[in-house]
């Protein structure tokens, strides 16, 4: 059995019923769905939308990191072999998860598999075909804005995935844990990754496998929030993980970006960063 974990918070009418009805027209008969509530502030999830789903209902908004997670410990306890964490703005596409599951059958080195991550419109673009990190800590989405070749099907390595949509193997789960908490949203999957990589998983992108993803629909809800969260969580991986000499890097990044708008949320983040250095520091340590 595979379980699709899907996040909402707040859906816009008509989205997560469209993500839902895509999975269960193009999905298959050992695939669960679990949908997980993180939250809901302005209404409860409407009954067409729950029917065939299971719901787990968060009471709070715990970020996409801890709502996911809600999800995930839901699915393993299910006995899924597989955990697809899903976005409530993705739509799946015909035939979309036989490649996913094939290419994480191939190898068992594989942790991850993540479909080609399309906007919608036409002409069709790419918004994700895997994640790269620069030596400033930020990690962009490869290919992002590129047209989409759809005869470009060969699956291929990649440095990491998006959370957006991804399948992930139970027992890179179970081994390198679940989604830190503390990144509340952004960078979590980031995190997730680089620990997996430590332990030797591998991932790959399976561009036969397709999904349209509109993408920031959810995080638009967060406000203010977001440029303060993707600041600070971009220092936490540059000291958790990178050399001293891209630390220097994206720490004067940090440094320049308090003289733009919004300066005190940068300010905020910076503070924020180096605060949680001695912890992020010491699981350096550890690592080694």
């Amino acid at each position: 059995m595979i379980a699709a974990v899907v996040l909402t918070y707040d859906a816009r009418d008509g989205m997560l019923a469209a993500c839902l009805a895509a999975l269960a027209q193009h999905g298959s008969p050992d695939l669960n769905v679990i949908v997980v509530d993180n939250g809901t502030a302005s209404r409860a999830l409407p009954a067409d939308v729950r029917a065939g789903v299971a719901v787990i209902e968060t009471g709070r908004n715990l970020g996409y990191a801890g709502g996911m997670n809600a999800g995930i410990d839901r699915a393993l306890a299910d006995g899924a072999a597989a955990v697809i964490v899903l976005n409530d703005d993705v739509v799946v596409q015909p035939g979309w998860l036989p490649p996913l599951i094939a290419e994480l059958a191939r190898d068992a080195t594989i942790g991850a598999v993540q479909p080609k991550l399309v906007y919608p419109g036409t002409p069709r673009l790419i918004n994700s075909l895997g994640v790269r990190l620069g030596r400033d800590g930020a990690g962009t989405d490869v290919g992002m804005g590129d047209a989409d070749d759809p005869r470009q099907i060969a699956s291929h390595d990649i440095e990491l995935f998006t959370g957006g949509a991804v399948m992930l193997r139970r027992e890179f789960i179970e081994q390198v844990g679940r989604f830190d908490p503390r990144y509340f949203l952004y960078y979590e999957d980031v995190d997730l990754g680089l620990r997996g990589r430590r332990l030797g998983w591998t991932y790959r992108c399976v561009p036969a496998s397709c999904v349209v993803h509109e993408g920031g629909a959810t995080a638009s809800k967060v406000g203010g929030r977001t440029a303060y969260l993707r600041e600070r969580n971009r220092l936490w991986i540059l000291l958790r993980y990178r050399p001293g000499g891209d630390i220097a890097r994206g720490l004067w990044l940090s440094v320049r970006r308090v003289r733009w708008a919004p300066r005190l949320v940068h300010l905020r983040a910076l503070a924020a960063g180096l605060g949680a250095a001695p912890r992020l520091l010491l699981a350096r340590r550890r690592d080694r």
